[in-house]
């Protein structure tokens, strides 16, 4: 499977630094520490994907669909 690229952002506040993916609305996450935020913002990513998942699959009750991978292209 190929990958995906995504723009994380990283902004400097007192406490550390907050997180989040520009495309990817619900993924932010905070760190005390630029690796702390890296490392956390992985985290967030997958749990949204796996929410994201889980309610799709939740909407759709039994019906019958297809299900393929979506390739985009490169920018």
């Amino acid at each position: 499977m190929g990958q995906m690229d995504l723009t994380a952002v990283f902004m400097k506040v007192p406490e550390g630094y907050v997180a989040f993916v520009e495309e990817l609305p619900g993924a932010n996450t905070q760190g005390a520490t630029l690796e702390e935020a890296r490392a956390n913002l992985e985290e967030a990513v997958a749990m949204v994907l796996d929410a994201n998942r889980e309610l799709s699959q939740q909407s759709l009750g039994g019906a019958e669909v297809i299900r393929e991978h979506l390739v985009l292209p490169v920018a």
